[in-house]
């Protein structure tokens, strides 16, 4: 089958392109080749390449800066998806949209399930929440993915800027109130290529096993690569004082996966040890 992937070389794309490869014929798409805030653009481009599947792994990503810059974070968030939602319905393509934990307030003292009201807290949140919004409401054949705490290889995150800091000697000061999963990407493809397979379209929750505040997982991220004597200090959000408020407990229930009869994601702390593995392999990067 074709299947097109937007933000291929984003951290969750590359890695999406390379697990789907292995079965399918991959269709790789950056803003460099193809801007999809261009309507004309965009539905030119996907009708000549009518893809079976389409995942849109591409967005506007800085949860902070999206509040200077509102109307840059629904170009990014919403009016790509938009257009590709409009493709969809020339080509009959199947679309995969990659969501958030932050679509919720974190005001709930359970894990978030799918069938949950969310209530989007900044733009960031509201702009994905938005594009769920149209995905839902204009195609009969998707899978709306909400995930958490993304790492990997290709991309800035969480792991990679902790032991860079650590490395460099640098302080570690990481909020302790904050409760939410995290996700490897490598992981997370290979369930999504498992996912377009399923038969029962609608939003689904996908994060590794197990959930811990970022303090707490900066603290596994240092014992699991050897820096365990390296110090950090606890800090809560409003010390922090970052521009976007962001859920206290964002943890998500992947309650439909394994309504669907999928196996559960395995536990946070392997994908981490694979992933901490990985960085060290010359030229995996």
């Amino acid at each position: 089958m074709r299947v097109l992937v937007t933000g291929a070389r984003g951290m969750l794309g590359w890695d999406v392109c390379r697990v789907f490869a292995a079965r399918h014929e991959v269709i790789p798409t950056h803003r460099a080749e193809l801007d999809l805030t261009d309507t004309a653009a965009t539905l030119a481009y996907l009708r000549e390449r009518a893809p079976g599947v389409i995942v849109h792994c591409a967005g506007y990503t800085n949860v902070d800066q999206a509040e200077q810059e509102p109307e840059a974070a629904f170009a990014g968030n919403v009016l790509t998806t938009w257009n590709v939602v409009r493709a969809a319905q020339d080509t009959g393509s199947l679309v995969v949209y990659i969501s958030t934990d932050f679509v919720f307030d974190g005001t709930q003292e359970r894990p978030y399930h799918e069938f949950d009201a969310p209530r989007p807290l900044g733009v960031y949140a509201q702009s994905k929440w938005a594009g769920e919004q149209l995905v839902r409401s204009h195609l009969q054949r998707f899978f709306i993915v909400r995930t958490a705490g993304l790492f990997g290889l290709h991309g800035r995150n969480f792991v990679a800027a902790i032991l860079e800091r650590a490395e460099q000697g640098q302080p570690l000061r990481v909020v302790s109130d904050q409760v939410c999963c995290r996700t490897y990407t490598v992981d997370l493809a290979e369930a999504l290529l498992e996912l377009i397979d399923c038969p029962l379209f609608g939003t689904y929750h996908l994060t590794n096993a197990g959930y811990s505040s970022w303090y707490d997982f900066a603290r596994e991220i240092l014992a699991a690569a050897g820096l365990e004597e390296v110090s950090v200090q606890p800090i809560s959000s409003a010390a922090w004082d970052g521009p976007a408020r962001r859920p206290a407990y964002s943890v998500l229930d992947n309650l439909c996966w394994r309504l669907t009869g999928h196996q559960p994601l395995r536990p946070c702390a392997e994908a981490l040890r694979d992933y901490l593995a990985a960085r060290q392999v010359p030229n995996s990067h």
